[in-house]
């Protein structure tokens, strides 16, 4: 089976030293963000000699023949897929969502989930189609959090850290499989875009200030904020800055002292 693999971070290229040693396959090329400094995903790929692609030049492949591919995996992409991306692999391409679907397609799913105070979170496998986070839904796998104390950052930790043994699993299913794994369809939910999460962020009247700081911690981005004199400014509570204080701080101020 060739794959087409797309991903970036940590997780990604732990999954892509899975999948070379998976027998039967062959890595027929590698998208990340390999226009950024320190991408793990490229040095990954660089350490296994696969090809890097960019969106354009593996479009360019594939509309000139020299890009084949049965399968695509897409981990935490950054692009949306068209064109050939649908139409070349025979068995499809799965996405592996960092939210539950249907309930939380586009950008925003760790800050919702805090700003709706659930008990729970999840990633899901889906196929890939023409609009964002909408393709037939092969899998969602959940784990318990904590309303009370979560943050964006902690969240999204404990979601990588459940993302990767999920993807080996489904990855595995689907390299056995001859044809398309099952489905259920992908139906309602809500679309968040990178615009309106960031406009969430500005405190105003009547908000929950507490939930808001936590909802939107993800240092180096900007959090939650007040604007002054047309400038932002990223509020932070007690339970970030113990969280970010130095190990072994002796502040009369902690929350907590060690013995």
């Amino acid at each position: 089976m060739k794959i087409l693999f797309m991903g970036r971070k940590q997780v990604s290229a732990n999954l892509l030293r899975f999948l070379t040693k998976q027998d039967h396959i062959e890595i027929v090329g590698v998208l990340t963000d390999s226009h950024l400094q320190g991408s793990p995903t490229t040095a990954a790929a660089q350490e296994l000699g696969l090809p890097l692609y960019t969106f354009d030049t593996a479009l360019e492949a594939m509309r000139e023949g020299r890009l084949k591919y049965d399968l695509g995996l897409s981990v935490l992409y950054w692009r949306k897929l068209r064109d050939e991306f649908l139409s070349i692999p025979t068995l499809g391409t799965i996405n592996f969502h960092p939210a539950l679907l249907p309930e939380y397609k586009g950008t925003g799913g760790y800050n919702l989930a805090i700003m709706d105070e659930l008990n729970e979170w999840g990633n899901t496998a889906h196929y890939v189609d023409a609009s964002i986070d909408t393709g037939e839904i092969i899998e969602v796998d959940r784990f318990p959090i904590d309303a009370e104390t979560e943050t964006a950052q902690s969240l999204e930790r404990k979601t990588m850290q459940a993302l990767e043994p999920f993807a080996q699993r489904i990855i595995a299913r689907a390299i056995e499989s001859k044809t398309k794994l099952p489905t259920t369809p992908n139906i309602g939910g809500r679309y968040v875009s990178r615009d309106e999460m960031e406009a969430m962020k500005q405190i105003l009247d009547g908000d929950n200030i507490e939930k808001k700081i936590r909802a939107f911690w993800f240092p180096p981005y900007d959090g939650a904020y007040v604007e002054i004199n047309g400038q932002k400014y990223t509020l932070i509570n007690r339970q970030l800055l113990e969280e970010i204080a130095p190990k072994g701080s002796t502040s009369l101020f902690a929350g907590k002292t060690n013995a």
